[in-house]
């Protein structure tokens, strides 16, 4: 849990002016390897959590309102992130899908577009070339590039002002690189969203890196994904209160301690802002005549209702 010098001021006192909030997105994380889901704690120790085409679904069914699928050895070991996987996702779900892992230039990210995914999470390749971000915001619009920043608390440093240096390699090597100059930059570069994972909480379930969250909130507009510590709805609130504009969880979805719908419910009464559940959007949509979310195209960007 969250000291309480981290719980801060609500969400609408961060330094962006925000006006009415949206409706916050929850967001299930698969970790793939090797084809299945994985999940450990500080990015080790990973134990098979199950198929990641049928956890998508069932997230989906719970009401999740996007889906991320990272391939957390794609780049280790030097190669994209496998594309029968991200197909197979796409094939059972019909929310957003946001998938990261191996991305080393547009052509990767051409491919997983390709294969399904509505938006690419890039993290390695873009701090060795940070180029990169702007080349597939030309290409694809800012709306599907994503900085994944994996950050680890280091106090006072060189070139780490904030106290949080950015990690790569699937959070296995730091690189000296402070994480708020470096989300500054890559918004700067074109990235539309940043995906901000604590790896000191990363499957701690001790409630998301507030202090970080805050001070990304500070420097960049765009939305952002709050991963790393999430155990509870009370995390999450104060994760959203912290500015995150969509919370990311995998050990509470996969071991079964909630359901997306749970989360939502609990979410609602303490007064966060949420998206129906995948049950009420279904029955709206069967009374119109579907039996899926439709999905619509916005400009460049599609989307799911």
């Amino acid at each position: 849990m969250a000291s309480p010098t981290e719980q801060g001021p609500v969400h609408a006192a961060a330094s962006r002016d925000v006006g009415p909030m949206l409706p916050v997105r929850i967001i299930p994380c698969l970790d793939v390897r090797d084809g299945r889901v994985v999940k450990g704690v500080r990015f080790r120790g990973l134990e098979d959590q199950g198929d990641p085409a049928a956890l998508a679904l069932a997230y989906e069914e719970q009401g999740a309102d996007e889906v991320v699928v990272l391939d957390v050895t794609a780049t280790p070991e030097g190669r994209g992130t496998r594309l029968d996987t991200v197909a197979a996702v796409r094939a059972r779900l019909s929310v957003p899908l946001t998938v990261g892992g191996g991305i080393g230039e547009i052509e990767d990210a051409a491919a997983l577009l390709e294969a399904g995914a509505d938006k690419v999470a890039v993290n390695t390749a873009a701090l060795r070339q940070p180029a990169l971000l702007t080349d597939l915001a030309a290409r694809f619009g800012s709306q599907c590039v994503v900085v994944s920043l994996d950050a680890l608390r280091r106090g006072d440093g060189p070139g780490v002002d904030s106290g949080y240096e950015v990690v790569v390699l699937s959070g296995t090597r730091p690189v000296a690189r402070d994480a708020v100059a470096w989300a500054r930059e890559a918004v700067e570069r074109g990235a539309g969203e940043i995906l901000l994972t604590s790896i000191d909480r990363d499957g701690t379930r001790s409630g998301y890196e507030l202090t970080l969250l805050r001070a990304v909130r500070s420097a960049v507009s765009v939305p952002i994904v709050a991963s790393g510590g999430a155990d509870s709805p009370e995390h999450m609130t104060d994760a959203v209160r912290a500015g995150a504009d969509a919370v990311l969880a995998a050990s509470i979805f996969h071991q079964g301690n909630w359901t997306v719908e749970g989360i939502k419910g609990a979410l609602a009464a303490l007064g966060v802002s949420v998206r129906p559940g995948y049950s009420d959007a279904r029955g709206r949509a069967e009374v119109a005549g579907a039996q899926r979310p439709a999905r619509i195209r916005d400009g460049a960007e599609e989307r799911a209702l």
